[in-house]
């Protein structure tokens, strides 16, 4: 099954590191029966999108946390895609959460997604208010929806270390 990782820079950088990621809690998303039950339309790949997209609105939440840490963390959504066989559908969490149980090595990672160099402010303010939006705020989902906006970019796994030199994301 093709799982959706949320995390941050941060997190990156530990997976070249260790050569593997492990998921916060063990949460992950991927397109379940549950999220397909949930539309009424839509092909494979259009929910796996819906799948990351719930990964990149996670990956704000870790963001927040790093956020409130360190205000000079790099404010960009980051996703693993990653292949695994053992997962635990969880629809009482949420249509497309699993919970995988332990690390996932590198040999078993598809891709990473990652946000681009002008989403940064736009993310940064989803980060602060993405509690608010879940409330309810309205200015606060309109913050959610700018950084929404933006698509992450596709990487390859060889490209990981140059993306992360390059963009200068220290």
């Amino acid at each position: 099954m093709r799982i959706y990782v949320p995390t941050t820079v941060a997190g990156l950088r530990k997976l070249l590191a260790d050569e593997q990621v492990q998921p916060l809690s063990g949460t992950a998303f991927a397109l379940t029966p549950a999220l397909r039950e949930a539309y009424t339309v839509g092909d494979d790949e259009e929910l796996e999108y819906v799948a990351m997209t719930e990964a990149a609105r996670a990956s704000l939440r870790l963001l927040a946390t790093e956020l409130a840490e360190d205000s000079d963390a790099p404010a960009r959504r980051a996703v693993v895609a990653a292949d695994v066989d053992d997962v635990t559908l969880r629809p009482d969490l949420d249509a497309a959460v699993v919970r995988v149980a332990g690390p996932i090595p590198m040999r078993r990672l598809a891709s990473v997604h990652l946000d681009l160099a002008e989403a940064a402010e736009d993310v940064c303010t989803a980060a602060g208010v993405i509690d608010a939006a879940d409330l309810g705020d309205e200015d606060a989902e309109l913050a959610l929806g700018d950084a929404e906006d933006h698509d992450l970019a596709w990487y390859g796994l060889q490209e990981l270390p140059f993306v992360l030199e390059l963009e200068d994301l220290d």
